[in-house]
């Protein structure tokens, strides 16, 4: 049976002047998880935010907070986002050499363990931390920016990994380019959540944006 399907807005896209307030609205609006773009401008070619920007808004909101650290290396950030409120931890397969001890230590400290593929990398990489695995997470642009454009070669890749999971219980999350147009791709695939930025912030029409997604998803059952 397919999943629920899971819509989870990246803050990357929030008026962080009023970053608080975005997040209440987003819940309000009916989003499922708040997506949190971590980024070290190392890893990444750009700066984003670190654990005290998750441990403050955390009391803005009672959904699941999904981080996305795209940082290296990550296994000395790992304790700090967990402290700070993070619900699901994920972790970029490209980002250290010991992928299978990075999310030991995500599920010792109490949370799930995530696992992100950039664009280039093959998804057989995954094949021997599948049972430390809560999410994995296929992006569908380079990682770095908002507002980029949908790869769709990421399509095929996405039913490549649904099918290594199987029956697993493991969500399987696209990150990038996400779009009423895209979001039906994504999930006839194989996807159950998705993250979206600007196609959710832009004019503060945060419910209407989510309920395009929604609306979109909903005439392409999930594979």
């Amino acid at each position: 049976m397919p999943r629920p399907l899971l819509i989870a807005p990246s803050i990357l896209s929030a008026d962080f002047a009023r970053l608080g307030e975005e997040i209440r609205a987003i819940d309000q609006a009916g989003c499922d998880w708040i997506h949190v773009d971590v980024m070290d401008g190392h890893f990444v070619p750009n700066i984003t935010i670190g654990p005290d920007v998750v441990r403050a808004i955390r009391p803005h909101t009672n959904k699941i907070i999904d981080t996305h650290l795209m940082i290296a290396p990550a296994d000395p950030y790992l304790e700090a986002f967990a402290k700070a409120g993070s619900d699901i931890i994920t972790v970029h397969a490209e980002a250290g050499p010991h992928l299978h001890r990075s999310l030991q230590t995500i599920r010792a400290l109490g949370k799930k363990a995530g696992v992100s593929l950039n664009p280039h990398t093959p998804e057989t990489i995954i094949e021997y931390v599948l049972d430390q695995l809560d999410l994995v997470l296929v992006m569908s642009v380079n990682p770095g920016f908002g507002g980029q454009v949908f790869i769709p070669a990421m399509v095929d890749k996405i039913s490549r990994v649904r099918a290594m999971i199987g029956a697993r219980p493991i969500h399987l999350e696209v990150d990038g380019g996400v779009t009423p147009s895209t979001a039906q791709l994504c999930t006839s695939a194989g996807a159950d959540v998705l993250v979206a930025g600007s196609a959710i912030f832009k004019n503060g029409a945060y419910a209407a944006n989510i309920a395009a997604i929604r609306h979109a998803c909903a005439a392409s059952p999930q594979a």
